[in-house]
């Protein structure tokens, strides 16, 4: 959502133009994820995607204190700039390749198919309900995003294993074993 309503976010508080600032933000999401590309074998994907929630959670709650006056609006750029680095880094590119090694063999494209299908329809719904939480309040739907983020960096190291370097069979046998 935040992509998709980056020149009204802008066009609210922003120091440069919308447009300018807007090939900031898309230049930072290719060079972020060349970056995401380069560490996932390095680093890992759990690693990944707890980092980058955590990264994620602190950025969406600095755009939330500027945009309900909290803070100065030239924060606000840096911290959308830094949100796209961490989201290219981790959820933009790491969730497919975690999607495509979680689900045992049998299962994979239906389990696949299914997760790529809740990440659309839930970016509809997110991208449609956008504009009116910013409607009632602009800072809204960054906090509400934000502790969304921070729940999902919980919710991957409690219950996600690492993949990186885990043969399928073995991730499928992992995940049978009782916790």
């Amino acid at each position: 959502a935040v992509l998709y309503y980056l020149n009204d976010i802008f066009a609210k508080v922003g120091s440069l133009s919308p447009d300018r600032q807007a090939i900031l933000i898309g230049a930072a999401n290719l060079l972020f994820t060349l970056v995401g590309m380069l560490l996932i074998d390095r680093v890992g994907r759990r690693t990944l995607l707890a980092a980058g929630a955590a990264g994620m959670t602190v950025c969406l709650s600095v755009a939330a204190l500027v945009l309900f006056g909290r803070i100065g609006n030239a924060a606000l750029l840096p911290a959308l700039v830094g949100f796209i680095a961490f989201f290219a880094t981790s959820q933009g590119a790491v969730i497919w390749v975690y999607l495509s090694e979680i689900f045992p063999s049998a299962v994979r494209a239906r389990g696949s198919g299914l997760g790529a299908s809740t990440h659309w329809l839930m970016n509809a719904a997110i991208a449609g309900v956008f504009p009116v939480l910013v409607a009632w309040s602009a800072g809204a739907p960054f906090v509400i995003f934000a502790v969304a983020m921070a729940v999902q960096c919980g919710v991957v190291l409690l219950f996600f294993p690492e993949t990186k370097g885990v043969a399928l069979d073995a991730m499928h046998a992992r995940m049978l074993e009782p916790r």
